[in-house]
């Protein structure tokens, strides 16, 4: 992971990985045969921790549109905080091939985030449109503060405004 993090997914490699942990460069093979396995074992594990993160928000106490609101904010701040870790969980064409099934972590997300939005705004009807649509914002979001894209429009300390705004909008729209 720290080495991801340092270097990103295009320079994280076996040997590297092997020398980091001491060990001989064949060794990490023995549990990743390629290198896409590898970086779909810890795209795994990052998904596994933005769940557990969102999962967390969702939990907290106060109205439905103040826990999805959190639980936006979760997902751009893991995004924030562990940029290149956010860039590989969604680089589809470096673990595609691996066989792992990501969809197994974020499929769940998302239906979580569905079951949300039917309990608290029943009235909505579809809460799958929904949920997608929230995703697909507050995704966009989380993709330009990793980026740092906003920093040059002065716009990088509206990201909260701005998250808020995308789900709060998304729950208004009929």
């Amino acid at each position: 992971m720290e080495l991801l993090e340092s270097s990103g997914p295009d320079r994280l490699g076996l040997r590297e990985i092997a020398r980091q942990a001491g060990v001989s460069h064949g060794a990490p093979r023995r549990y990743f045969p390629t290198h896409q396995h590898l970086l779909a074992a810890i795209a795994r594990s990052g998904l596994t921790d933005l769940a557990a993160l969102i999962e967390t928000a969702l939990g907290t106490s106060g109205t439905t549109q103040d826990r999805l609101v959190a639980g936006a904010l979760a997902y751009v701040g893991f995004a924030e905080q562990r940029p290149e870790m956010f860039r590989l969980m969604f680089r589809h064409d470096l673990l595609t091939g691996s066989g792992a099934s990501l969809r197994s972590v974020s499929v769940p997300l998302l239906e979580r985030l569905i079951d949300v939005i039917q309990k608290g705004f029943p009235e909505l009807g579809d809460a799958r449109e929904c949920a997608v649509m929230i995703w697909t914002h507050v995704h966009g979001l989380a993709t330009v503060a990793a980026g740092l894209t906003l920093e040059p429009m002065g716009l990088e300390n509206e990201i909260p405004y701005l998250v808020e705004r995308a789900v709060r909008t998304q729950l208004l729209s009929p």
